[in-house]
């Protein structure tokens, strides 16, 4: 019946790691600007940067041969699942 503040953080958060998880495979296809795509990837952008960006300043992408492995992503993952 009532939610509490906790359980509307966790619907955040868990909303937030969706967003995340479509701007990972997202950032796997390559879109031309006019395609619709390009929006999403957009607006995607904008909710996703300002926490990761912060992240990879201090967790650099782990090399493993020629590809990179964005730990910061993966970190906020385990952030918020932590929480939740």
């Amino acid at each position: 019946m009532g939610r509490t503040l906790y359980g509307y953080l966790c619907i955040g958060l868990n909303l937030y790691a969706l967003a995340l998880f479509a701007w990972v495979i997202l950032s796997w296809v390559r879109v031309s600007s006019t395609h619709p795509l390009a929006r999403l990837q957009v607006m995607l952008d904008r909710i996703v940067y300002p926490v990761v960006l912060p992240i990879r300043r201090y967790v650099p992408p782990l090399r493993i041969g020629g590809v990179a492995l964005d730990l910061s992503v993966i970190l906020v993952f385990i952030l918020i699942r932590v929480i939740c």
